[in-house]
């Protein structure tokens, strides 16, 4: 098991394509990251001028957002649904004075609801969802940067959205890289041969996986040395904390478990069809279910994660992300669920051993 695994990682080193791989996963990456390591104390206000928006539905700290505290919120989407109100046509001012007064009443749900019945006005809810988050003073921004790293380091929030996007890009680039894996040896004369062999059903299937699984894992390992030097360069000054175990453990728990089932899924097609290429439209389309957005028992649209997902998305803002609900369990289902398929990939071939 030991020379097949060492023969596997020995063939991708030598591809010319595992390393165009590794480039355009960083590359990728490192695109989608690079926003959130200009994360910084903010020592003038000057340096927020902008043209953004006042408030937005989804606004992050290094552009000179902060999360609104409720009773502002509330305070500033009453003001803006009487102002729109009061410039609207076919509302006189004792009439938005009786609307106000009803819905100061209720909660945001309720007042949104009654516009929509009693005066089909439907822009009260979209107030509210813009007004999640508010410029700041660089005060502010500062105070906010102290309470969310005392609970954690920069590392451990900005790993997270490392995991993100480095899940995503790896769930692609392991569907191409995996397709060669066992290519060669289901070839009919390879097939046979290796059939023939005394090596044993349960040491060649798991030497392959393994094979596969470490494959992934260097690019991972090579990953994280990457954008744990980024994150100490670029933070660099801030007085910031950048941990490498940060990295490994977000890449340990939310990404090398999709990695294993994409080497399982790879295996399990190619002992099923004698060929492993029918595996990469089904693990485009894994990964397009795995990525799908859903609605949660509010109603409310967002990601919360599939069934047996081979993706961990942190959407969130950098200091607001969050797993999907039930992410940890889902991912020992993945392993479990591995473990399973390598088990019937051994009595496939088993069964067919000439």
């Amino acid at each position: 098991m030991t020379a097949i695994i060492k023969r596997e990682i020995k063939n991708y080193l030598k591809r010319p394509l595992f390393w165009i791989g590794v480039a355009v996963v960083i590359l990728g990456v490192f695109q989608n990251v690079t926003p959130y390591l200009e994360t910084r104390y903010v020592s003038s206000a000057e340096e927020l001028e902008n043209d953004l928006t006042e408030t937005v539905h989804a606004g992050d700290v290094y552009e000179g957002y902060i999360p609104t505290e409720e009773a502002e919120r509330r305070t500033l989407w009453e003001k803006q649904v009487e102002d729109t109100l009061r410039s609207g046509e076919g509302f006189e001012l004792p009439e938005v004075e009786a609307v106000m007064a009803k819905i100061r009443k209720m909660d945001v749900d309720e007042a949104c609801l009654y516009l929509e019945n009693e005066y089909q006005w439907f822009g009260a809810e979209y107030f509210w969802e813009e007004s999640a988050y508010r410029k700041g003073t660089p005060e502010e921004i500062n105070a906010y940067l102290d309470r969310r790293l005392e609970e954690h380091p920069f590392s451990w929030y900005f790993a997270r959205k490392f995991a993100d996007f480095a899940g995503l890009f790896m769930g692609f680039a392991a569907t191409v890289l995996l397709a060669v894996l066992f290519f060669q040896d289901m070839k009919k004369n390879t097939y046979e041969l290796l059939h023939t062999k005394p090596v044993s059903a349960w040491k060649y299937v798991t030497g392959k996986v393994a094979g596969g699984f470490l494959v992934c894992v260097i690019i991972l390992g090579i990953l994280n040395l990457v954008f744990w030097a980024a994150a100490l360069i670029c933070t660099r000054g801030n007085g910031f904390e950048i941990r490498l175990i940060d990295f490994l453990a977000a890449t340990c728990l939310y990404i090398l478990p999709n990695m294993l089932m994409i080497v399982c899924v790879y295996a399990l097609v190619a002992l099923i069809f004698k060929n492993p290429l029918p595996a990469a439209p089904l693990l485009v389309l894994y990964m397009l279910y795995s990525n799908m957005g859903s609605r949660n028992a509010e109603g409310v649209f967002g990601y919360y994660g599939r069934p047996l997902a081979i993706m961990v998305r942190f959407p969130g803002m950098l200091f607001d992300t969050a797993p999907p609900p039930m992410a940890m369990v889902n991912q020992c289902c993945l392993i479990a669920a591995s473990f399973g398929i390598i088990l019937i990939c051994v009595q496939l071939w088993r069964r067919r051993r000439i």
